[in-house]
């Protein structure tokens, strides 16, 4: 990749309670081809914090492709409107993380957000990954 492209990120973050059981389920695409899948068990959290995290985890994984600029997409409108500054973030565990997002969207010229409605089909795909780690999990 040259650098210029821009990356495409679908992003779910899902706890089974709420705190509860997490996981993470990331699809990363350029030019409309996955080339990356990504799925991480948290630990306890509630299902804002993973949102939060699925999304510092995206920014992570995507240094390497080494894009100018980053959409993120993700089903949770909460956190999507909190980075979007629509909403303010009155919880403190809520607001470490949106500061950890500020701090690593700075690798990047431009990152920008957008709320997706859940049927999408790669949102779909992040899903089917959080439930597939949370599964593995409970054996």
């Amino acid at each position: 990749m040259n650098g210029s492209n821009k990356i495409k990120i679908y992003t779910d973050g899902g706890s089974r309670g709420n705190p509860g059981h997490a996981a993470i389920g990331i699809i990363v695409l350029e030019d409309g081809i996955i080339i990356r899948e990504y799925s991480e068990y948290l630990g306890q959290c509630t299902n804002n914090q993973a949102e939060y995290a699925a999304i510092i985890k995206a920014l992570e994984l995507c240094l390497e492709y080494h894009a100018d600029t980053l959409q993120v997409y993700s089903d949770s409108q909460l956190v999507i409107r909190q980075i979007n500054h629509l909403y303010k973030i009155k919880n403190k565990q809520l607001l470490l993380l949106y500061l950890d997002v500020r701090t690593k969207e700075k690798e990047y010229k431009e990152v920008l957000y957008s709320h997706v409605p859940r049927e999408n089909r790669y949102i779909a795909q992040a899903d089917a990954l959080v439930n597939k780690c949370l599964n593995r999990m409970r054996g």
